[in-house]
């Protein structure tokens, strides 16, 4: 491992946030987003827009990045960019960025694998924040993803378990959208659940072998749930807001416990990390702290700002592959779908 001073810039572009970030090895100097809220009047990201957002917002975010960072292009020793998985358009817009760039300056181009990066954001150097030890299990959970992964060094990953048809995130959205609530509307069930009572509505939990999730049955239940209540009493979401999103949130939070604790057991190992949009829930992370005395875990849930899409998580694992010389040349291509 190298430990000369090391300058990454790291480009974020998966979806619909434009984010560049500025290490220096592995703390965080400048870690800048620029939203797109044209997506919210569609009540989900459209790609085509995302890609048009995202060629406007790609140089002035890294302009402010490295403003920010107090550095120079010229003192940059490498350029790190999500390759994927994401929307194809957005990463090939973040791709040919740091292309580009990492052939005018002549230094490095590394690629990173935006799940891997969810897992190694514990590893930037950050005051409070405690980073697990080799071997770790992680929960990935976002608007595309949920897996359990066995973390056994930076580059050594092994899923254990993933689901087998909608992702945690889109489980969140998709009952917000039920509901009525606005986009993104995952945020909004966390909100209103604070207020209610978890067992107000029983949801039944889907059965899936091993350490695979599913998450389309509940979705469905929600969905005739909320119909059928609905039709009894047209006030129905309205009157029980609070109860109805504890009682969804609750489910979805129980479905992840029972997978994690079936991961410990199988495994022996105790130390779990969340990461991913979803970790930025409040009742995931209040559950998995409990977890700690309950069932004697240490747990690692990262600082709000690396939970979202963002550069700095891209930029850790930049780090951590130029010190190991795990360099890309300019014919790699971005990917819709990558595994580890």
């Amino acid at each position: 491992m190298s430990s000369k001073s090391t300058y990454i810039l790291a480009i974020e572009s998966s979806c619909d946030d434009t984010s560049a970030a500025v290490m220096h090895n592995n703390k965080v100097l400048s870690n800048v987003v620029a939203k797109q809220e044209i997506h919210e009047q569609y009540g989900g990201v459209v790609p085509e827009l995302a890609s048009r957002a995202h060629q406007q917002n790609i140089v002035p975010v890294v302009d402010i990045a490295l403003k920010k960072a107090g550095i120079t292009k010229e003192e940059l020793n490498g350029i790190a960019f999500t390759q994927g998985p994401g929307l194809m358009g957005s990463l090939l817009v973040g791709g040919s960025f740091a292309k580009s760039l990492s052939l005018a300056l002549n230094i490095p181009l590394v690629a990173v694998n935006h799940m891997h990066a969810h897992i190694l954001c514990h590893f930037i150097d950050e005051q409070g924040y405690d980073k697990p030890e080799f071997p770790f299990l992680a929960l990935t959970i976002s608007g595309g993803h949920t897996q359990i992964v066995k973390v056994n060094s930076f580059f050594g990953l092994e899923i254990l378990g993933e689901t087998t048809d909608d992702a945690v995130g889109e489980a969140f959205d998709k009952s917000a959208k039920i509901l009525g609530f606005p986009y993104p509307g995952g945020p909004l069930i966390d909100k209103y659940a604070k207020e209610g009572n978890p067992k107000a509505f029983q949801f039944t939990k889907p059965k899936v072998d091993g350490l695979n999730f599913s998450f389309s049955g509940l979705k469905t239940q929600i969905l005739y749930f909320i119909q059928k209540s609905v039709k009894e009493n047209p006030n129905f979401i309205e009157e029980n807001k609070a109860d109805i999103c504890a009682s969804i949130q609750y489910t979805i939070i129980q479905i992840l416990m029972d997978k994690l604790k079936l991961a410990v057991k199988q495994t022996g190992i105790k130390q779990i990390a969340i990461g991913g949009g979803v970790s930025a829930n409040s009742g995931i992370r209040q559950t998995l702290k409990q977890a700690e005395d309950k069932y004697k875990w240490k747990t690692f849930i990262p600082k709000f700002e690396y939970t979202t899409d963002n550069a700095a998580m891209i930029g850790i694992v930049g780090y951590y592959r130029y010190c190991e010389s795990i360099f890309a040349d300019s014919s790699i291509v971005s990917k819709a779908r990558i595994e580890f």
